[in-house]
């Protein structure tokens, strides 16, 4: 019968108390609502710190190949929360990155959500201008074909 090594053992406790002690809810957190409707959910880095050894230890009494085992295990978990997802009641959306050290492409990409509002914004903005225009100059032609003194 294939007996388990002592070494499986701690290995697998550790690994099961760091699984436990890290979810995909500690990466992407539980979302808030703030009295104005709002949505804030935070976002966390998670980094695992992992070792384990032990050496089988013959004993100087017995004869026997088979000695004592020494080992032990270890692991440790840093959460560290890095940002927060805005979701706004006119459903905009803002990453607030909390890193002071962030990089090139983190700042574009915390850009991009303001950028397409203001794209959309100026959008529409060009379609009620020329709808406005359009209805003018209709406004215009139709008074312009009509004599002040309709004759009768």
């Amino acid at each position: 019968m294939n007996e388990q090594h002592p070494i499986e053992n701690l290995m697998g406790t550790t690994m099961e108390n760091l699984r436990n002690m890290a979810d995909v809810n500690t990466i992407v957190g539980t979302p808030v609502t703030t009295p104005d409707g709002s949505t804030i959910i935070p976002i966390s880095s998670v980094s695992y710190g992992f070792a384990a050894g032990g050496s089988d230890i013959p004993s100087k009494r017995t004869t026997e190949t088979k000695g004592f085992f020494g080992g032990g295990s270890g692991g440790g978990i840093t959460i560290k929360p890095v940002a927060f997802l805005c979701i706004k009641n006119d459903g905009s959306i803002q990453l607030i990155n909390m890193d002071s050290e962030r990089s090139d492409i983190e700042k574009i990409s915390e850009a991009i959500p303001s950028a397409i509002d203001k794209i959309v914004e100026t959008i529409n903005k060009n379609k009620k201008e020329k709808n406005s225009d359009k209805k003018n100059r209709m406004s215009r032609k139709n008074s312009e074909s009509m004599p002040d003194d309709p004759e009768i």
